[in-house]
């Protein structure tokens, strides 16, 4: 392996000068590591040696992530070193544990390959995946609101790759958000690589069960009803519902149901449904591509209360994502398709009579709990983009298993008393319903 002696970034030997700032490289041997006055792993190695850290890259709320090297294999590697809280709870221990075991029985295409899980010296414990240079999803959001169709499309028909043999394991990745949707660059358009398959539900038979009963986990965004109210019926389908919110908020610019608290937001997902994409697309100042009508059905379907009436798989929703933009062909040849011929096809579509005619080509839409005959609620276009879940209240760590993590403040702890009471208040609607 080559490093940049300024970024510390490992490359492979036949590279001669980092993109990222143009320096010369050079053999990672020669390169030497400043430390870093705030990290003391920078700089040295852990697990008996086998891991150089060359850099820092993040930090969340589970543990801090490094840039590496493999001096065994010698090869570039993201290596997760657990916060020393996190490394002292036995159940969040044990899912990273479990996310090494599954992923040799994962493809690794479209799903990060993690490659060693062992305990550090300074009493930690360090997940070990492949290094991926790009950015994630909730980047460009951030950066440019929306994305454009042709992207979505072939980020969704990758994704629908990645999880076709997961899903048929029974294995539910429930936290699918766009900050684990992780997109390397390349000419035809960004490799997707989905993250983070901590939060796994195993239905397969005999599976050892990491969550109780009436507790949640995932994002609050991207959180299927069932989820938010920790049913045990949990499969899926709920992973179909998170990529249907995040196609709505690439799309629209807006996550579809609204809310400045984690309880807000998960009173929103169980009571209300969004404004239809198309109609947000028509209104005054919209800043992303024109939404054909056909794609309200489809995400009305996906985002449907009613697990019965809600596509059933992720291949279908993508399947049927790239038809509301008049695409032929599935999703198996729009995940190979460079981009701009994906959207070069997007566009002829929506120049032909064909587009308008397929506004209604899917059925009966799914009803939800507070829908009319449309399957949508009237709502104005007009709403504020919910708060980012950087800043939200709730951030993403607060609801691992159900329970807020350690620092979570007391007005944190009564909200979540709140909607606890909310989402028993809605268990005890449907029972007595029956």
């Amino acid at each position: 392996m080559k490093a940049c002696a300024k970024c510390q970034r490992l490359f492979p030997d036949d590279g001669h000068f980092c993109p990222i700032d143009g320096t010369k490289l050079a053999p990672s041997k020669s390169v030497p590591v400043a430390p870093d006055p705030e990290d003391p792993r920078v700089g040295g190695t852990m697990c008996q040696g086998r891991y150089q850290i060359r850099r820092r890259i993040a930090d969340g709320g589970m543990g801090r992530v490094y840039h590496a090297l493999d001096i065994a294999e010698n090869r570039g590697v993201a290596v997760k070193v657990l916060h020393s809280d996190i490394a002292q709870d036995d159940i969040a221990l044990e899912r990273f544990k479990r996310e090494f075991e599954l992923s040799a029985k994962l493809p690794h295409e479209h799903i990060v390959d993690v490659l060693d899980f062992q305990e550090t010296e300074d009493e930690s414990f360090a997940l070990v995946m492949e290094y991926l240079e790009g950015e994630e999803l909730r980047s460009q959001l951030q950066r440019d609101g929306v994305v454009r169709p042709a992207r979505i499309v072939r980020v969704l028909s990758q994704l629908a790759k990645g999880l076709r043999e997961p899903h048929a394991l029974k294995l539910v990745h429930r936290d699918i958000k766009p900050d684990n949707i992780f997109m390397c660059g390349t000419e035809s358009g960004p490799r997707v690589k989905l993250l983070d398959f901590g939060s796994v539900r195993d239905n397969s038979t005999g599976a050892k069960k990491l969550t109780l009963v009436g507790t949640t986990i995932g994002s609050p965004y991207y959180m299927a009803p069932e989820q938010a109210q920790g049913l045990d019926t949990l499969d899926q389908r709920a992973d179909v519902w998170s990529l249907a919110a995040i196609t709505y908020e690439a799309l629209t610019g807006q996550v579809p149901f609204l809310g400045a608290t984690g309880p807000q937001i998960l009173l929103a997902i169980l009571s209300k449904e969004p404004t239809p994409p198309s109609v947000l697309a028509n209104a005054d100042g919209f800043a992303g591509a024109p939404i054909p009508e056909a794609l309200d059905d489809v995400l009305a379907d996906a985002l449907s209360k009613n697990v019965s009436l809600r596509i059933s798989s992720v291949t279908e929703l993508a399947d049927r994502v790239g038809q509301a933009y008049g695409l032929d062909g599935d999703h198996a040849q729009w995940a190979e398709l460079p981009e701009e011929d994906l959207q070069k096809r997007i566009d002829r579509a929506a120049s032909t009579p064909r587009a308008a005619a397929s506004s209604r080509s899917h059925g009966a839409r799914a009803m939800g709990l507070a829908t009319g005959a449309s399957g949508w609620e009237d709502a104005s276009p007009d709403g504020e983009r919910g708060a980012s879940l950087e800043k939200d209240l709730f951030a993403d760590d607060d609801f691992v298993m159900g329970v807020p993590q350690t620092g979570t403040s007391t007005k944190t702890m009564a909200l979540i008393a709140v909607v606890a009471v909310v989402l028993l208040g809605v268990g005890l609607f449907f029972a007595l319903g029956r």
